[in-house]
């Protein structure tokens, strides 16, 4: 099928882009030690984990039960769930993923671990733990330290789990400049400690477990961690490029819309709003926009309505009519596919293949 065939709005991905994004990270993971289990939140799809899997990782993330469901159907030997669980339903279901991997969970508190230790306990099996650390996020994780080595070992005396090691998620270190630089050094001392303390009272450390994709490439400044969790590198997106971890020609992700109307003085409604793209905004700033049209980057996709997106020429040159066709490189991938039913894989403007996003919507 030729692109041109495709019905708007429709999320397309580079294959070839995608492809040279795997084979980079793997071979960075390889070079520098590190467990690759990336977070499949981006994707959210079997087929594109099996890929994943292929190319070098050793297992996958998710965030829900229900994204753990729909990717045990990749056939991964080895998940992490890195979100607490709560909720005696959700732990049966749980198990059922446990029965087909190897699964973790990390937690950041001893009453969700008891509740997980005795579905563990009902179910007959040892599902592995990870003590969560908050290292600057703010979200979720207890204070590195006397805090962190307390839920550990309490987490080490509950039946039906093990005791892996400690996770903990940088998302606040976005930028590759000098200050996200030093930042990552800051990290490096923190995770150091945490292994040492560890090992001081004898808990394992098989994984120390961290990473994301803005910093990617900079990963092995944080000495002590063995294990890392990039999502958005296998498509990429407008903030990975505003916050220097990759380059346009590394975006394997855009949304094809349609010109629907140019009355608008000098702009245009395209036929995909906040039910096609993220609403997320720049996390470097800036311009209040929800994505880079490549067909004209000076423009501003400034507003949407749920099946409007209003785009402001300004400046840009060339004549836009109903009709055209344009692709835009969303701010946040990750919740535009949340959004699709299917991925259109492309080389050139050839379809090669269609994803179904199995794991969108999965909430619970």
């Amino acid at each position: 099928m030729h692109i041109s065939e495709l019905e708007t709005p429709a999320l397309l991905i580079d294959v070839e882009v995608m492809e040279r994004n795997l084979e980079r990270v793997a071979a960075y993971s390889k070079a520098n030690g590190f467990r690759l289990r990336p977070h499949t939140k981006t994707h959210k799809t079997p087929e594109l984990g099996k890929r994943q899997l292929r190319s070098g990782a050793a297992g996958l993330t998710v965030a829900k039960v229900g994204e753990a469901e729909v990717m045990a159907g990749s056939g991964t030997p080895d998940m992490l769930l890195a979100y607490p669980v709560v909720g005696q339903r959700k732990l049966e279901r749980l198990m059922g993923v446990a029965k087909q991997t190897d699964l973790t969970v990390s937690l950041d508190s001893l009453e969700a671990a008891r509740e997980l230790s005795a579905a563990a306990q009902r179910a007959g099996i040892k599902v592995g733990v990870l003590a969560e650390a908050d290292v600057g996020m703010g979200r979720v994780g207890v204070p590195p330290g006397q805090p962190l080595l307390e839920l550990a070992c309490g987490l080490s005396r509950l039946a039906g789990l093990e005791l892996r090691g400690f996770a903990f998620y940088p998302g606040h270190i976005r930028l590759t400049n000098e200050e996200g630089m030093r930042a990552l050094d800051a990290l490096s001392a923190v995770v150091e400690e945490g292994v040492r303390e560890f090992q001081k009272a004898g808990l394992p450390v098989g994984i120390v477990s961290g990473g994301s994709t803005p910093a990617l490439y900079h990963s092995h400044r944080v000495k002590g961690m063995n294990e890392i969790r990039p999502g958005t590198y296998i498509f990429n997106d407008r903030n990975t490029v505003a916050c220097g971890g990759c380059e346009w020609e590394d975006c394997a992700a855009t949304v094809m819309v349609t010109i629907v109307s140019t009355a608008r003085k000098n702009g245009f409604i395209i036929d995909g709003g906040s039910k096609t793209f993220s609403s997320d905004r720049l996390l470097t700033g800036g311009q209040n926009t929800f994505g880079l049209i490549r067909e004209a980057p000076e423009a501003r996709f400034f507003n949407m309505n749920e099946e409007h997106g209003y785009v402001d020429l300004g400046e840009t040159q060339g004549r836009f009519r109903v009709g055209d066709r344009l692709r835009v490189i969303p701010n946040h991938v990750c919740v535009a596919v949340n959004l699709h039913e299917r991925i259109y894989g492309l080389r050139g403007d050839t379809v090669e293949t269609t994803w179904k996003v199995e794991g969108r919507g999965k909430l619970q």
